[in-house]
Formats: structure tokens, C-alpha cells, sequence
């Protein structure tokens, strides 16, 4: 409501007109929405419980499969199947002599160099990003592919919007990173990390407990909320905007369909968003992973 104010002859403030129709169209729609929902008429607001469908398999043991668990599952079946063709058809072209690679080959080339180029050499130079690069090609791959999900006709979930698979991610990351600290400095990784070098003892009071829970708390649980919660945020909105124009086009009566050309367009640029979301959430969550290692080689530990 950002627009200019004007004065009546009595001195009071009035909002623009042009303000008070749109506070009127809003509202008006608000409405609507929510006398379809509570009618039962065809719409049906996003709820949390979007996140946890129905169990379709194995209920009442520990095997029980909901929609989000198939999901993952094919979406590591995907992943596999992907990578062994890349690997066969690489080892097959070295065989051949070929030195022109074909096209899905070449994908596949451009996909792992992104991540051992622009993230794992960039932050851990060639060594260090060579040996942890197995780690950060699978999270890089599978945050991807989990999702990507999201807007896939069918599925319409990203597997990673439940918080479990973040944790199980974040807890490889956390270890990796105490691991590789460990490794190169031995036990006196956690000394230097919770005690840093050049403070003045007195303020380790200070010092010591923001240390321990900067580094060795919310780390982890920042990469899996950061994760989780952008997920989480994208489905509802794409949820929202598609079942308003299943309603407006479908249940909706007069002039009121035509609002559902509006959410769906609001629908199509969330859905280009989501895609732009799901592999920005792959390269930090990846980056930050190789960064917490390069704090944890870091010479000054």
C-alpha cells in the first residue's frame, strides 16, 4: 500500500481509490475461496497435512510406504539407473578410442564437472575436492532429484519436503565435516573450534558456547530446516494456485471464472520458480557441506 495519500479539505488522510478497489477485490476473493471451502464446493485450501498422504503399502510395520516414500524410492531407482549408464558409457567409450562423446554422455560430463569444478575444486582445491567429491555429488544429485519432484505431473510432492530425508542428509554432512576435521588435526580439532586461537581467556565465557552452537548445533539443523521449509513452501503455493483455478473454472459461477485464468497464471510462474528453487536448494545445500569441510581442514585448526 505503498501509493501516495492525499488530504480532504478537513485535513484527514484517504487512501487512493484505486487502493480501496483492490483492498475490495481481495477481499472479495478471499471470500469466495473460503465460502467454496467451507461448502464443500469443489476447493480445498493446502493444509499440512499435504505431508503426510495416506500409507498404501506394508501398513502397521516398519516398511509402511506412503506417496512420499514411493517418490524417493523411484527417485533413487532414477539416480541409479542414470549414473550406471553414465559410468558404462564412459567406460565403453574409452575402450573404443571414442573421442567424441554422444550427447547423453556428454550430459552426464556436464553434470558431474559442475559439481567437481564449480563446488568441490572451487572450495577444497583439487585434492581435498577430489576425495570428498563421491559425498558431494550424491547430496548435489539427490536434493536434486528429490526436488524436482515437486512439479512433476503425478507426483506434485518434492520427496525432500518431508524433514526426514534433510536430516539423514544433514546428519552425512555434519559427520563428514567433524571427520575430516578429526583426520587432519586429530582431537584437537574440537579445542581449536571451541576455543579459538587469539582470544583473550577471560571472554571464552562468551566465546566458547556461541562456538558450540554456531558450529557443532545449527549447522545441521539449519541445512535440514533451510531445506525442508523452502519445500514445504513451494508445494502449498503450487497447491493453492491450481486448485483455486480448478475451482474457479469448474465450480465458480459468473464473472468469478475468470479469476481462474489469473491463478494459473500465478500457478505456471510458480512452477518455473520451483524449478529454479529446486537446483538452487541442491548447490547451497552441496556448497555449504564443502565449505564446513574446508572450515574443518583449514590450517589455523
Amino acid at each position: 500500500m505503498g501509493g501516495a495519500h492525499c488530504k480532504s479539505p478537513q485535513g484527514r488522510k484517504l487512501a487512493p481509490t484505486q487502493e480501496y478497489k483492490l483492498l475490495a477485490k481481495t477481499y472479495g476473493l478471499l471470500q469466495a475461496l473460503t465460502s467454496a471451502e467451507e461448502s464443500g464446493n469443489g476447493f480445498h485450501a493446502p493444509s499440512i497435512m499435504e505431508f503426510y498422504p495416506q500409507i498404501v503399502a506394508f501398513e502397521g510395520t516398519v516398511f509402511a510406504l506412503n506417496r512420499i516414500m514411493i517418490i524417493r524410492l523411484i527417485v533413487v531407482a532414477v539416480l541409479l539407473v542414470v549414473f550406471t549408464l553414465w559410468a558404462g558409457r564412459v567406460r565403453k567409450a574409452e575402450k573404443a578410442g571414442q573421442l567424441v562423446p554422444s550427447r547423453f554422455q556428454l550430459m552426464g560430463e556436464i553434470s558431474l564437472n559442475f559439481v567437481r569444478k564449480s563446488i568441490a575444486h572451487e572450495q577444497l582445491g583439487e585434492k581435498d575436492g577430489d576425495r570428498f567429491l563421491p559425498l558431494l555429488t550424491t547430496i548435489f544429485f539427490t536434493v536434486l532429484g528429490m526436488n524436482i519432484t515437486g512439479i512433476i505431473p503425478g507426483f506434485n510432492i518434492a520427496g525432500t519436503s518431508v524433514i526426514g530425508l534433510p536430516i539423514v542428509l544433514a546428519a552425512a554432512a555434519y559427520v563428514t565435516f567433524i571427520y575430516a576435521g578429526i583426520r587432519k588435526h586429530g582431537m584437537g580439532f574440537f579445542k581449536a573450534s571451541l576455543f579459538p586461537a587469539g582470544v583473550p581467556p577471560v571472554f571464552y565465557i562468551l566465546v566458547t558456547p556461541i562456538e558450540l552452537l554456531s558450529t557443532f548445533i545449527l549447522r545441521p539443523v539449519t541445512l535440514a530446516l533451510r531445506l525442508t521449509m523452502n519445500m514445504i513452501a513451494g508445494h502449498l503455493l503450487l497447491v493453492l494456485c491450481f486448485s483455486a483455478t480448478q475451482y474457479f473454472f469448474f465450480n465458480a459461477d459468473g464473472i468469478m471464472k475468470a479469476f481462474g485464468a489469473g491463478t494459473f497464471l500465478f500457478g505456471f510462474i510458480f512452477t518455473l520458480f520451483e524449478m529454479l528453487v529446486a537446483f538452487l536448494q541442491a548447490y547451497v545445500f552441496t556448497l555449504l557441506t564443502t565449505v564446513y569441510i574446508q572450515l574443518a581442514l583449514a590450517d589455523e585448526h
